[in-house]
This record gives C-alpha cells, sequence and structure tokens, in this order.
C-alpha cells in the first residue's frame, strides 16, 4: 500500500510552489478517478463498510469486472476512497493555509479551514469519523490507512503549535500534544452535536471553543 503524503514534511517554509500541468490521464487512469469519485460520494452517506465492487458498477454503469480490474479487492477499493478523501482534506485544509505566516496565524487558518469543511460534512459525513466507528476494533489495512491520515493530519496541527511556541506566540511551558487533543475534541463534539444531535449554534460554539484554547496558551505579550 503507497503510503499517505505526511503533511508534516510539506508544513516547512517556504510553502511549495505548484509544478507544471502534470501529463494527461489515459482512459484508465479517468475511468478509476471516476470509479473513485463515486465510492467517495457513497461512502460519506453510507461508510466505507457499504462499498461492493457490485454496488459502484451499478452506480457507474459499469460491468462488476470492469470496476473490479481496478482495484482488485474490495480492501483495495475502500483504501482508494480513504487516499482520495485525505488528498482532498490535503487541497482544501492544509495547502491554503501554508500561505499564512508560521505560528498562530497558520494554526487559525488550518482550525478555519477545517472548520469550513465540516460545515459541508455536517450535512454529506465525514470519512475520518465513520471510518473510525467502523474499523476502531478491526484491525486491518484499511484501519491502518484511516489511522495514518488522521495521525498525519494532527502532527501537521501540531508542528504550528510548536512554531508557535517557538515564536513566542505561546507560553514557553505550552504542551503542544494537549492542545491538538483539545482542538480535535472540539471537531468531534461538533460533529456530534451539529450532526447527531442538530443542536442550534454548534458551529459558534465550536469557533469559541478554539479561541479560549488559543486565549489560554497565549503568552503575556500575545494575551
Amino acid at each position: 500500500m503507497t503510503e499517505l503524503t505526511p503533511l508534516t514534511k510539506l508544513a516547512k517554509e517556504p510553502a511549495p510552489k505548484l509544478a507544471a500541468k502534470p501529463a494527461p490521464l489515459h482512459k484508465g487512469q479517468q475511468t478509476k478517478l471516476v470509479i473513485i469519485d463515486a465510492a467517495l460520494g457513497l461512502a460519506s452517506q453510507i461508510g466505507l463498510e457499504g462499498l461492493s465492487i457490485g454496488v459502484l458498477a451499478e452506480v457507474t454503469q459499469m460491468s462488476k469486472s470492469g470496476v473490479f480490474a481496478h482495484f482488485g479487492s474490495r480492501e483495495e477499493l475502500q483504501i482508494s476512497v480513504v487516499r482520495e478523501y485525505f488528498t482532498r482534506f490535503e487541497q482544501e485544509v492544509f495547502y491554503p493555509a501554508l500561505d499564512e505566516p508560521r505560528g498562530l496565524p497558520r494554526l487559525r487558518a488550518l482550525f478555519g479551514n477545517w472548520m469550513k469543511r465540516v460545515a459541508q460534512e455536517i450535512q454529506s459525513g465525514c470519512i475520518f469519523i465513520s471510518g473510525a466507528v467502523e474499523f476502531d476494533d478491526r484491525p486491518g489495512i484499511v484501519r491502518d490507512a484511516l489511522a495514518s491520515s488522521v495521525k498525519t493530519w494532527l502532527g501537521a496541527v501540531e508542528r504550528a503549535v510548536v512554531q508557535a511556541t517557538h515564536d513566542g506566540q505561546l507560553r514557553a511551558d505550552t504542551d503542544a500534544a494537549q492542545i491538538v487533543f483539545e482542538i480535535h475534541g472540539l471537531i468531534l463534539a461538533l460533529h456530534y452535536e451539529a450532526r447527531f444531535l442538530k443542536t442550534p449554534g454548534s458551529i459558534e460554539r465550536a469557533h469559541r471553543g478554539f479561541e479560549h484554547i488559543i486565549l489560554r496558551y497565549a503568552s503575556d505579550s500575545k494575551a
């Protein structure tokens, strides 16, 4: 299994620049992307466990053998969906934040972009969260792919906290892992409150929670 792109390695200065236009995809690659896109849409609604070669063949109006030829197994299909979800998460949440100065501005951008995505996923669902429920106690390559992607993302958030601490924006005794734990907790609570309980004002509460975390750890000069 190809490893997911480690965000923590990409969080260094300067922000990466876009390369030349990639080579056009051949027909087989285009077909596979169409299948993965359909699978991603289904997985957000019915979970990774709901995916099957047969269901995708029906949705994409392809033969089962045609879909199977692109993946070889249901697990590889699920992993491909996790990779694609992670890639889109990178593009929407991580990369735009690199345009901000390191430290607190970048941490705020990471959280702000994350919240924008969550606001959309309150309606469609989050594969990271639904996948955790489905695979939390089921060892295997799909669980590993999910866990690796989440850990990689949280590692990037922690790096921003560490940079803010080194730059004197947060207290010198700041526990970066604790801040990431609390920020992640806000996101998980928001999904539960807004998607499951339909609690009004949940997004605003999450934003206030983030500001409370920053204020609590801010250095005296930044408070």
